[in-house]
């Protein structure tokens, strides 16, 4: 890659690149070792996060995906095991989503590989470098995420 060229790259386009790499890294690494996706992960997260049982429209907006989007998530989370689709008592027409142990064992494994993992940059052995990147992307999360964002798949 031309790092040269980067040099004065918009912090945007920075961003863009960087979370592509590391999306098609990280979808590698969970595609060759859990068969998993990150979308997938998302989803067992949520899951996970909520006792393991939530509607399929509150995980949709939780992981910021359309509820088409969705389906297709779920379709291949279920076909593995990892999550079961079942009525809602409540609604005849809702499907709420519950994850399995299967599901919440691959979530054991991925999260430790998330937390005992080796740092990326040497920005992650500088607190003060990671402070700041850390502010930088949480005030961008907090302002890109909304009712109105159209960026969201």
């Amino acid at each position: 890659m031309d790092t040269d060229r980067l040099q004065n790259a918009p912090l945007g386009s920075l961003l863009v690149l960087a979370a592509r790499l590391a999306q098609q890294q990280w979808g590698g690494y969970l595609a060759a070792h859990h068969n998993l996706t990150p979308a997938g992960v998302a989803v067992l997260t949520t899951l996970g996060m909520h006792g393991g049982d939530l509607s399929h429209s509150r995980v949709a907006q939780a992981c910021f995906f359309k509820p088409a989007t969705l389906t297709g998530i779920v379709d291949t989370l279920e076909k593995s095991g990892h999550v079961q689709r079942r009525p809602d008592p409540n609604d005849r027409r809702a499907v709420r989503l519950t994850i399995t142990e299967a599901g919440r064992l691959a979530l054991v494994k991925v999260r430790e590989v998330r937390e005992f993992h080796a740092p990326m940059t040497s920005v992650d052995t500088d607190p003060a470098k990671a402070a700041i990147i850390r502010e930088f992307l949480m005030e961008l999360i907090s302002t890109l995420e909304g009712p109105d964002d159209h960026t969201r798949g």
